[in-house]
């Protein structure tokens, strides 16, 4: 278990290495006071994952370096039952002269492993590596990717009791990063504790049990995933241009947005042009939008977004990607439509998010932004059973001219 208990640190800012020098011996103040936290506490329990989100400069990476002792915090306290290992920059605590070999000892004991537990682990570390022969080579001459896959290895066969995770994951190849992430959800079976940091929220969603939204050092939100991602979406909104973006209601059940323009109604249809909740899966779908503007806007994107029950993007589109203008007139309303001549997604339980800006993102211009506008479920019809989400075609050949092999029969 990970306590944090108003924890802050401050940094001071120099605008030239000499005003170092001129603070000490003049006795006057040369820099700058930088709050990178302030006041943040929270709680990871054992067996679960606290996701850490926010922009660049938030507090991300200082919170970390606090969590594994690598920096002090000016204020307040952690406390952490037993040991915390972690992936923070890559290539610390590493040598680059030494070979993958001797850095697994190296940085082992820096991870308070003995020599003699390295030794017992050194093969399993190794073969989780699968680096091979480079094991043996300088790690001067190791990829991003294999000082990650070396890094990692190290870290998580140390056996901790608490694991970090920056975004170092992100340099690895998409093999070794499913690997790894199987790997997170194993310790965090056996009762391991994991705070997680990434700026794919995709990611956040599937392994966080709960969120902290980092802002200027201050945690502004902490709750389930999909609420604090929602939440960071309308903060990176409400930053864009200056503008005055806000929740239209207390409970921001009907989203976020400077309603120049709003969504009025969204609506599912199906191939009757029936409103529809439930849907079948390969069958024509309308996604029926209905908008009213404030004032004439020339150029407006409206884009679409279809999420499954944890909350992951499955597919998201709007008319900017598909090079189709949109203009509203001043105190008019509009009805839209995405429609799919199939709905080629898998049986299980779906939302659909609708956002209204300019350009290609809500960043430019945010309008209104509405989660989970639509709630639906589609079924299984009579084409053949499919596991996944995505409802493919395939036809299956065979080039063997035997009996056995003709699928004609």
């Amino acid at each position: 278990m990970i306590r944090v208990n108003n924890i802050s640190k401050m940094f001071k800012l120099y605008h030239t290495p000499s005003d170092r020098l001129k603070e000490i011996f003049l006795r006057r103040c040369y820099h700058k006071n930088f709050h990178a936290l302030k006041d943040v506490s929270f709680t990871v329990r054992q067996g679960s994952t606290t996701g850490i989100i926010g922009e660049n400069g938030a507090g991300k990476s200082t919170l970390l370096k606090i969590l594994t002792g690598i920096l002090m915090p000016d204020e307040g306290s952690v406390n952490i039952n037993g040991k915390i290992t972690g992936l923070l920059e890559l290539g610390t605590g590493f040598n680059s002269e030494f070979s993958g070999i001797d850095n697994i000892f190296q940085n082992g004991i820096y991870l308070g492993l003995s020599r003699k537990e390295i030794e017992e682990r050194l093969d399993t570390i190794i073969e989780f590596t699968e680096l091979k022969d480079f094991i043996r080579e300088p790690i001067k001459t190791y990829s991003t990717g294999m000082v990650m896959r070396l890094a990692f290895a190290i870290a998580i066969h140390a056996e901790p009791n608490a694991f970090v995770v920056d975004e170092a994951l992100s340099v690895g190849d998409a093999y070794f990063q499913q690997k790894c992430m199987r790997k997170i959800r194993e310790f965090k079976s056996n009762g391991g504790a994991i705070v997680f940091v990434s700026h794919d929220m995709n990611a956040v969603k599937i392994l966080c049990d709960q969120v902290i939204l980092l802002e200027n050092g201050k945690v502004v939100d902490q709750g389930g995933p999909e609420s604090i991602i929602n939440t960071y979406n309308f903060l990176i909104a409400k930053r864009s241009r200056g503008q005055e973006i806000r929740f239209q209601t207390e409970d921001r059940s009907s989203g976020y947005g400077n309603y120049k323009v709003r969504i009025n109604e969204v609506s599912l249809l199906d191939e009757a042009n029936n409103a529809a909740e439930i849907l079948i899966t390969g069958h024509p779908v309308s996604v029926a939008i209905s908008l009213s503007s404030q004032e004439t806007i020339e150029d407006v994107t409206l884009g679409i977004l279809i999420r499954d029950n944890f909350g992951q993007d499955i597919y998201g589109t709007n008319s900017y990607y598909l090079k189709k203008p949109i203009r509203l007139i001043k105190d008019k309303t509009a009805v839209f439509n995405y429609f799919f001549q199939e709905f080629n997604i898998g049986p299980g339980k779906y939302s659909i998010t609708v956002a209204v800006h300019t350009g290609q993102t809500h960043v430019e211009e945010c309008f209104h932004w509405m989660d989970k506008s639509v709630v639906f479920e589609v079924v299984a019809g009579e084409d053949p059973i499919f596991a996944g989400l995505a409802r493919l075609k395939p036809e299956l050949l065979s080039e063997t001219m035997n009996m056995q092999g003709d699928l004609s029969k």
